[in-house]
């Protein structure tokens, strides 16, 4: 297929200084131009947040952001703009880039970009006030290898925990939830990364309501697709971590996922996404869905940052009943990595897919194996029950830990109803019907061993017979049935449709085989190189 994109709109970077104040305008035109869209997910009641949170976001550090010029933005962006970890920790070694101006960067991309009324995406939630502080800090010492996270910035979807920010879900319910940091961001302190800021996201990871739209959450407003913002989907729940690292906000993000939401929002935004094997990555401090089935994961421009995230947040939570203590990546491993005679599972049902269809054809150029099947029928009935059960009992559990003045489910449909009209303009069905449900034990246990056997035979019926690397899919696509198996995703693009919309190669394979499906990403990305950043 052609590749066709859109006029990439041009940025006029702000001056940032005191008088560049957010103020919520008049949005009822776009609000009305939106329900002419084909896709019913953008039909927006509100675009804008009711909360005009924007203007918290860089209280205490205005002073250095006022003094960092549009002069001094343009000439870094060579070293900051789409660059990988190895590249910007390059650049610190050589003495080209500090960490204090790498920070400053994107402060002053994200302050001219989402206090623009024009170009805003709504991406952010929050901003880490003592970011620049912390940045001089890592100055004071260099990297010990290019592959470090030591001073780089990342992004936390705001259902993580961290001691400096509030966790909201997105729910204004949340909004003075200040809870001691989640076992994934004590895991990148300890690697030295900084904590940039909160991340928007469909408000309680897009298990709220039935017909809201992907990435909207009373706190943060409706995220919009740098592709095409108000014209294609920002994908879910992930969507402000999504958006963001597409945007060049932050050097990477973290997301989370129950069934498809990192691998939604990171294949609509055109990045990279990676959703682990459960128990990977510790859900501790994470607002849950399901503790059957959540985990959180990278989000970032390239397969190699992917990897570096995954080695810094991997590893053994005695508070996650499902942690497992796992193996490092192997960098080395990923970036010498071929894909000769490895052998790729392709679904018959996506070969008229041109995207896919072309990806198969130069995966085949650089040898790779290709072996066509059709998936055998499974009864995947009962899946939403399992979030159903699971949140009812994971949810309290979470605020009981966290010191919040909700004891369930209940409390927060009563809450929103007080007004219903800024905090649940959608309605809040999906909660309403959870309070509503009474599923036994005996019957969901019986459910999540059906879902997890059926899910197994889903994938390892190819990959057991043809003997199979990994297995080839699209976007979110399979996303249920490998959260149901515990079967980890990496999707990475693989171009864009004819309006411009992202799509991204999904990567398949068993539990515990990161390291494979990122060295056969890795590989995928070097000689594809798919990705179009949407502005400069």
């Amino acid at each position: 297929m052609k590749k066709i994109f859109p006029i990439f709109f041009v940025f006029l970077l702000l001056s940032c200084n005191n008088s560049i104040k957010w103020k919520n305008y008049d949005e009822s035109s776009e609000i009305i131009e939106s329900k002419n869209h084909s896709n019913k997910r953008l039909h927006f009641k509100l675009i804008q947040s009711k909360y005009e949170i924007k203007n918290n976001w860089f209280k205490n550090i205005s002073k250095e952001l006022n003094q960092f010029s549009e002069e001094k933005y343009n000439s870094l962006k060579p070293l900051i703009l789409e660059k990988s970890i190895p590249e910007i920790q390059s650049n610190i070694l050589n003495n080209s880039l500090t960490y204090e101006n790498l920070v400053l960067f994107y402060l002053y991309r994200i302050k001219s970009i989402e206090f623009d009324k024009n170009q805003y995406l709504n991406s952010i939630i929050s901003i880490n006030n003592n970011i620049i502080k912390e940045a001089r800090e890592k100055d004071k010492t260099k990297p010990k290898s290019i592959y470090s996270l030591h001073g780089i910035p990342v992004l936390l979807k705001d259902n993580i925990n961290y001691d400096g920010l509030a966790t909201t879900a997105g729910s204004f319910a949340l909004n003075d939830n200040i809870s001691s940091d989640a076992f994934v961001v004590d895991k990148l302190k300890t690697n030295g990364a900084l904590i940039l800021g909160k991340t928007n996201l469909s408000e309680w990871a897009y298990y709220f309501c039935n017909d809201c739209p992907s990435g909207y959450s009373a706190i943060g407003g409706q995220t919009l697709n740098p592709y095409g913002r108000k014209k294609i989907d920002s994908g879910g729940s992930s969507s402000g971590s999504g958006v963001a690292i597409s945007a060049n906000f932050s050097t990477v993000s973290l997301g989370s996922e129950t069934s498809g939401s990192i691998l939604s929002p990171s294949s609509a935004n055109s990045i990279v996404g990676l959703k682990p094997t459960i128990g990977l990555v510790s859900r501790s401090g994470i607002v849950p869905i399901s503790s059957t089935l959540d985990t959180s994961g990278p989000m970032t421009k390239s397969v190699i940052d992917t990897a570096i995230v995954l080695n810094a947040i991997s590893g053994y939570d005695r508070n996650d009943p499902l942690s497992v203590t796992s193996n490092p990546i192997d960098i080395g491993s990923i970036i010498n990595s071929s894909i000769v005679g490895k052998k790729f599972g392709v679904f018959k049902a996506f070969l008229e897919d041109s995207l896919y269809n072309n990806s198969i054809k130069k995966i085949e150029k650089l040898g790779g194996k290709i072996i066509e099947f059709d998936p055998p029928k499974i009864n995947f009935n009962g899946f939403r029950k399992i979030l159903d059960y699971d949140i009812k009992i994971d949810l309290p559990a979470y605020f009981s830990k966290n010191n919040i003045d909700f004891n369930n489910i209940e409390d927060i449909v009563k809450y929103n109803l007080l007004d219903s009209i800024n905090r649940s303009p959608y309605g809040q069905e999906i909660f309403e019907s959870i309070v509503e449900s009474n599923i036994e034990y005996d019957e969901i246990d019986l459910i999540k061993k059906r879902i997890k056997s059926e899910a197994k035979k889903y994938f390892n019926t190819a990959i057991k017979k043809y003997e199979l690397d990994v297995i080839l899919s699209i976007n979110n696509y399979h996303a249920a049935y490998a959260a149901g198996g515990y079967f980890p995703c990496l999707t990475v693009p693989m171009g864009y449709d004819k309006n411009g919309k992202p799509f991204g190669l999904t990567f398949i394979s068993e539990p515990f085989s990161e390291n494979k499906l990122l060295q056969i990403g890795y590989t995928f990305e070097k000689e594809t190189k798919l990705r179009v950043i949407p502005f400069n």
